[in-house]
């Protein structure tokens, strides 16, 4: 597996993967010894680079992560995130980067990771009650007590990016990026390219529409978040088709699936990106990892991002709900 570097040393594999799915936002999956089989068939595999977070579950993900990646933790970056609230019954009650609940919220992930140290702790959503130089702060000295080694952020604006770098430098911001969302290029990406971040796009994969699997007549089980998400109406989705159809159109031509042109597509932009696929299975572990061997022409992108810039992509990509806990 190719290597790349997230801020000035952070070296992970050029394609990650993303656990949150394993326990939560898709229906009932996998037994979690099938899910620790997994997880440590992708370190075999050459990944070295695991998300997770206490909000999956919540807390159950980073404990999976935890007792997976255990045998192998040195040869292994694991990413995790503080930002949310709980109540007594471990129920999400809101944002919460309050300072002292961050250093709460390492410790806490440490034991559940069975580890020493996060090597990339995210503030998952920006706390508009919480400044984000104290954030950075509380961060600054969870790194000079060796407890985190790299300060990331998740859906923030390029200006409260650019306050918490001044505090503490940021080595990755997460955000969705994709051929169907590409909101970032707007400020994200120029903002990476100045101040020496790299780019973590989640759902890279547009979560499962642009691997060409999903189509009008999909039914979702219950518990899957796509359900809720307007972009997967049956509407949306047959307007989307179209995305889809032309990630295949150069497929076809690359001998690759639609799934691995759409990583490729992001791998090509920089080569400080890295994204972080999830799955729950085997054989999509295998495709995804397979689109770091897709070459993609500068032809083959003109072609990409021309043909995608006519393509009106329906329907918002959260509930309205979500969607103003980013950009802030």
């Amino acid at each position: 597996m190719q290597q790349r570097t997230l801020g000035k040393d952070l070296t992970v594999s050029a394609i990650g993967f993303g656990a949150m799915g394993m326990s939560q936002s898709y229906g009932p999956g996998p037994s979690r010894a099938d899910n620790i089989a997994l997880l440590r068939s992708a370190v075999e595999r050459g990944v070295t680079f695991f998300d997770t977070a206490e909000v999956y579950g919540p807390f159950v993900n980073e404990e999976l992560v935890g007792e997976a990646l255990q045998p192998v933790r040195d040869q292994v970056v694991i990413a995790t995130k503080f930002g949310f609230a709980f109540d007594a019954d471990g129920k999400q009650t809101g944002l919460s980067s309050r300072p002292g609940h961050i250093k709460q919220v390492a410790d806490a992930s440490l034991k559940r990771l069975r580890t020493d140290r996060i090597d990339l702790f995210y503030q998952h959503r920006v706390d508009p009650d919480v400044p984000i130089e104290d954030v950075a702060g509380a961060v600054k000295d969870l790194i000079a007590a060796g407890k985190v080694k790299h300060f990331g952020m998740s859906e923030a604006a390029a200006a409260t990016v650019r306050r918490a770098h001044a505090v503490q430098p940021v080595t990755a911001l997460q955000n969705e990026y994709s051929l169907w969302w590409k909101r970032p290029e707007e400020e994200i990406l120029p903002l990476c390219e100045e101040l020496g971040i790299g780019l973590v796009p989640y759902s890279p994969l547009g979560k499962g529409f642009l691997t060409g699997k999903i189509d009008q007549s999909t039914t979702f089980s219950p518990g899957d978040i796509r359900a809720s998400i307007p972009r997967f109406d049956a509407g949306a989705r047959q307007a989307n088709q179209a995305l889809v159809d032309l990630l295949g159109a150069v497929a076809a031509r690359k001998n690759a699936t639609v799934a691995q042109i759409a990583l490729a597509w992001l791998l090509a932009r920089k080569p400080w990106i890295v994204p972080i696929p999830g799955t729950r299975k085997l054989e999509r572990l295998e495709e995804n990892l397979g689109a770091a061997d897709v070459d993609l022409t500068a032809d083959d992108l003109r072609d990409l991002d021309t043909a995608a810039a006519r393509i009106e992509v329906q329907g918002a990509r959260y509930p309205e709900q979500l969607e103003r806990m980013t950009n802030r």
